[in-house]
């Protein structure tokens, strides 16, 4: 079954996490320093908010599954429809390792859809590694060029992917 999921980033997460706290009803079911996240079943809504991007406001939008063969169907209606399509396969974002892929709208919003494997104790294993951007959606030119998301392998220059500046420290 599928969870429509919603990724926020905002500057203040304390207030944030109250905020939504209040509007859900419902304490975050992950809490983390630089994330949180509502694991909502009335509507079925996968809500995380991070300090982690350049602005604040939305960062992407997406469908978590249950299965491996849910997200296989996601990705072959998406090719089928001769969408560009980003496999980032196994990969670790957001505290979680997870199975994944990204389409993008005509209005440039990324649509990541993914199965989660499990939790891991940092927000992303290859930032931690390789001291990579804190990136999880692949800048929308990204996916239509089949250069690769910033947290996945890493970004050629010529992309546009998201990476950490003094302006612009990291994003997800």
């Amino acid at each position: 079954m599928k969870r429509f999921h919603v990724h926020v980033h905002v500057d203040d997460l304390k207030a944030s996490i109250a905020f939504y706290s209040r509007l859900f009803g419902a304490e975050p079911a992950r809490l983390e320093s630089d994330y949180a996240k509502w694991m909502l079943e009335d509507p079925r809504v996968n809500f995380a908010i991070s300090t982690r991007g350049s602005k604040p406001g939305l960062d992407h939008l997406g469908f978590q599954v249950d299965t491996t063969d849910e997200l296989d169907r996601l990705k072959s209606a998406a090719q089928e429809a001769e969408m560009a399509l980003l496999d980032e396969g196994d990969t670790t974002c957001c505290y979680a390792r997870s199975e994944k892929h990204w389409v993008v709208d005509p209005q440039g919003i990324p649509w990541e859809h993914f199965h989660t494997l499990g939790d891991i104790p940092v927000f992303n294993e290859k930032q931690s590694i390789a001291g990579e951007s804190a990136c999880c959606s692949p800048a929308p030119k990204a996916i239509g060029r089949a250069a690769t998301a910033c947290c996945g392998p890493a970004a050629s220059a010529s992309s546009k992917s998201c990476s950490p500046s003094a302006t612009k420290p990291s994003c997800c």
